[in-house]
């Protein structure tokens, strides 16, 4: 049977501004470990440390900006675009421009803290 998700658990960010997270299907709010769906929020100037998660991580730019740095350079997504980053793959990402960047992320397996392997600040 279809399970309705009524409404989205919001998630703490990390980085150097605040950024709203709001997870519909993940480990936090279904209990879901194959796949995280979350919308994500990020002010202009935001920026979160690098990291190399476990995850296949695949993000929807809806709105604005979102710049993914990887080891070999920088993509700039814009609203409309996607990225896709793949397991063990180092990025960082960031919303350089004044009106900040909305976007939809999906990880697979779930994201978490334990898997994501942020850089140490």
């Amino acid at each position: 049977m279809p399970k309705l998700i009524s409404q989205p658990t919001q998630i703490e960010a990390v980085g150097n501004k605040p950024k709203i997270i709001r997870e519909f299907v993940g480990r936090v709010n279904s209990g879901t470990a194959e796949v995280s769906i979350a919308h994500m929020i990020s002010p202009g100037g935001w920026v979160e440390p690098g990291q190399s998660p476990e995850f296949h991580e695949y993000t929807l730019v809806l709105k604005g900006l979102l710049r993914v740095e990887h080891r070999e350079g920088v993509l700039d997504v814009r609203g409309g675009q996607a990225v896709v980053c793949a397991p063990g793959e180092w990025v960082r990402y960031s919303s350089p421009e004044a009106e900040g960047a909305e976007y939809v992320a999906v990880c697979m397996p779930a994201f978490s803290p334990e898997r994501v392997h942020r850089d140490e600040e």
